[in-house]
């Protein structure tokens, strides 16, 4: 598959205010892209439109939350208006959900973590998919999590909600099958953002964040189904999805991660 030319692809990306989708922004304006950028703080969306044009891409900011589907449709809308088209879109909005309330199941605390994480993801897919079907092309992709690959301690509502948006995107993809539109699903490990920067125990394999971005960018060039990295908890992992539930408790159960 011939390497993908950046330059003037049309891009909406969620959660693009830091983390990430800062650095993703970033990186794709450098290549030429058009970026259309989502997140709730227009503040720091509307500096980063400024270092986004500077870096050679194009870039427009729509404050919004992904969680209010009438405004990631407004946002998308207003893209279309002035770029006409949609190459990709990057599900990137979520939220860790590290805090004593998630930890006790208050139930309006896991929702919350599910509304950012799963269903702003559906929201930019509602919005955006119709478009990408009338025109015959176009890519999803959903920034996953290895922790949606099997339950962690602490982690219930973050685990649930990206192990639901992995599937989401999967049995999209199965429905897409055909019509033009690849489907990608990133599950990364740990990566130093603003979301790992709080936990004072020892994150395994943490990755900077400069090193992190050129393997998103990797696994969207090239249309993967699905990446996972680094590779070497990956391997962890996903050994771990096939362990009977006896070895796994006995093993994650002594992690301490998310503290």
């Amino acid at each position: 598959m011939p390497q993908m030319n950046w330059k003037h692809k049309k891009i909406l990306l969620t959660g693009a205010s830091s983390g990430i989708g800062e650095g993703l922004a970033l990186a794709l304006a450098k290549k030429g892209a058009v970026l259309g950028l989502v997140a709730r703080r227009a503040g720091l969306l509307e500096e980063l439109a400024g270092k986004c044009e500077k870096a050679g891409g194009t870039a427009r900011a729509y404050p919004a939350d992904v969680t209010d589907p009438s405004a990631i449709e407004e946002a998308f809308q207003q893209f279309i208006h002035e770029f006409s088209t949609i190459d990709i879109m990057i599900a990137n909005a979520g939220v860790g959900g590290n805090d004593e309330a998630t930890r006790t199941y208050h139930p309006p605390s896991v929702q919350k973590v599910i509304d950012i994480n799963l269903m702003g993801a559906v929201n930019a897919v509602h919005a955006v998919l119709p478009k990408m079907l009338k025109q015959g092309h176009g890519q999803l992709v959903a920034i996953s999590s290895l922790a949606g690959i099997r339950g962690l301690p602490k982690s219930g509502a973050y685990s649930a909600s990206k192990a639901a948006m992995t599937a989401f995107f999967e049995s999209v993809r199965l429905d897409l099958i055909g019509k033009g539109i690849s489907v990608t699903v990133i599950q990364p490990g740990f990566i130093r953002t603003p979301l790992t920067a709080a936990r004072a125990n020892k994150m395994p394999f943490l990755m900077e964040l400069d090193d992190a971005i050129p393997l998103f960018i990797k696994a969207i060039e090239k249309r993967k189904k699905f990446a996972a990295f680094p590779w070497q908890l990956a391997t962890i992992v996903r050994a771990g999805k096939i362990m009977p539930a006896w070895m796994y408790d006995r093993i994650a159960g002594r992690v301490r991660y998310r503290e």
